[in-house]
């Protein structure tokens, strides 16, 4: 077993008020503060008063508030910037084809449209004509749903052109999409969080699709599980519909994103 590396008790009974903070989420009066990280007021002073001078926390003269100062926010925006969506969802799709044995990807918008990048496969043999590199339809897949429902349309209607000419939906001069049906689907899909396939447009495979979201709250990644019809469980309530949501919200909060179960 590896030995824990010695530690400063002071920074780590200093961090006990950031971490209240974080909880909070708002400006905090220094007894409800120090009540949240418990400790006395009189203890917990010091304790902002040295985060102040370095920046981490700052105090409104109005009201005498604690809330995050300049360094914290530098530091948050730092550390979003190095994250990388793909590596930070790579783990969680594998965990979640272990949870549901099913086949999970992960795409991103690519130059050609939604590019699936990463493939797990589940313990038993199952055939998807879906591989890393692979350009999936913006329409007739879930997963190419998910970017048309969350992306702005700016910029997907250009690649939507292709598919609307190719199912005689029709578009008008300016790009935008126009018919019913494709607006139902994709308003229905941004109040689910989900869009789905049944047995199609891969015969025989059913699929959920949900977006991952960063900070700004900009879709950058669909995860989709598919499976065999006979297998693959399509109910919106379904235990893989549950498990897909749950995965793509963690890793959206492990992103920067407020969300909420």
């Amino acid at each position: 077993m590896a030995k824990e590396s010695r530690g400063i008790q002071s920074i780590e009974v200093g961090g006990e008020l950031l971490q209240a903070l974080v909880r909070n989420g708002e400006p905090m009066m220094l007894r409800d503060l120090a009540r949240e990280a418990g400790m006395s007021p009189a203890k917990a002073h010091p304790y902002l008063a040295s985060f102040s001078r370095i920046g981490l926390i700052e105090q409104d003269p109005s009201t005498g508030r604690y809330e995050f100062g300049a360094l914290a926010l530098e530091l948050g925006i730092v550390t979003l910037r190095r994250l990388s969506a793909v590596r930070v969802a790579t783990p969680a799709i594998t965990a979640l084809a272990g949870t549901i044995d099913h086949a999970v990807s992960l795409a991103i918008w690519g130059t050609h449209g939604p590019t699936v990048v990463r493939m797990e496969e589940p313990s038993h043999p199952v055939h998807i004509a879906m591989r890393v590199g692979s350009t999936v339809s913006l329409l007739e897949t879930a997963t190419g749903r998910i970017f048309a429902a969350f992306m702005p349309p700016a910029t997907i209607n250009a690649a939507l052109t292709e598919d609307l000419d190719r199912l005689s939906i029709g578009y008008d001069p300016n790009r935008k999409i126009k018919g019913p049906a494709i607006d139902k689907i994709l308003a229905d899909i941004r109040t689910r969080g989900l869009a789905r396939a049944v047995g199609e447009p891969l015969r025989g495979v059913n699929a959920f699709s949900a977006p991952v979201f960063d900070h700004s709250g900009a879709v950058v990644l669909a995860v989709t599980a598919m499976g065999a019809v006979g297998t693959f469980d399509v109910n919106w309530n379904s235990p893989i519909a549950k498990a897909l949501l749950d995965c793509t919200n963690a890793i959206s909060r492990r992103l920067g994103r407020d969300v909420k179960d």
